[in-house]
């Protein structure tokens, strides 16, 4: 299936941004799939259908699907540290820094599907800054694509989930933030374009994004010419 460029630009306005961190922010697609596939071998797992399931969702939920009779913990914890020492390959994805370089720091944060001190690790190998307050695995019930972690996300702002556009490259990832209520935009970066349907706009990246601040600082205008179908 193709892609094109619209022939015409579009403005969004919000008030508040919910960034998605691996395939959005940053690239770490390597470590995922070498630390999944390590743990796969390790349980007796077949590593395709772990990484299929994987990605995108928490990892506390992957192992309950792979493997409902151990401790689904335990094995995130496994699954955990795996990732966290495992930092070869992870980069910062383009547009990355000059998009949040033109954000006030109180008008977004990360939502992720990773734990806490996984995500830390990972934005801070690769020089993206780090929110002091963001939304990951742990301190949520449901994940991805459960609308929670957007409505967290939100709220985290203090700001109503409508008033919110959430970044996304995630099949599970779109349907959550479509389903909080926010406007989302995906980069076809992980996932084929048709798993993406939920989401309200395509781009290719964060380069195609421009933001601007209002003079009052009460809205953000996103500016950017979406891919079409």
């Amino acid at each position: 299936m193709g892609l094109s460029i619209a022939a015409s630009p579009v403005q969004v306005h919000c008030k508040g941004i919910l960034f998605d961190m691996d395939g959005i922010l940053i690239s770490s697609l390597g470590s995922v799939e070498r630390s999944w596939t390590k743990w796969a071998r390790m349980r007796g797992v077949d590593p395709e259908r772990a990484l299929r399931i994987a990605h995108g969702c928490r990892s506390i939920e992957t192992v309950a699907i792979l493997r409902p009779d151990l401790e689904a913990n335990a094995e995130n914890d496994v699954i955990e540290q795996l990732e966290i020492e495992d930092t070869d390959g992870i980069a910062v994805l383009p547009g990355v820094q000059s998009l949040l370089n033109s954000l006030p720091p109180d008008r977004w944060t990360v939502v992720t599907s990773a734990t806490e001190p996984l995500a830390r690790v990972r934005l801070g190998f690769v020089g993206v800054p780090i929110p002091e307050r963001i939304v990951t695995a742990d301190i949520v019930t449901h994940g991805k694509p459960h609308p929670e972690p957007y409505l967290a996300g939100a709220k985290l702002l203090g700001l109503a989930p409508e008033e919110c556009v959430v970044f996304e490259d995630a099949a599970s990832g779109t349907k959550s933030g479509r389903a909080a209520g926010c406007i989302v935009i995906a980069t076809p970066f992980s996932h084929p374009i048709e798993s993406l349907g939920a989401a309200h706009y395509l781009v290719p990246d964060l380069t195609a994004v421009n933001a601007e601040v209002a003079t009052d600082r009460d809205a953000i205008v996103l500016r950017f010419t979406p891919l079409v179908l």
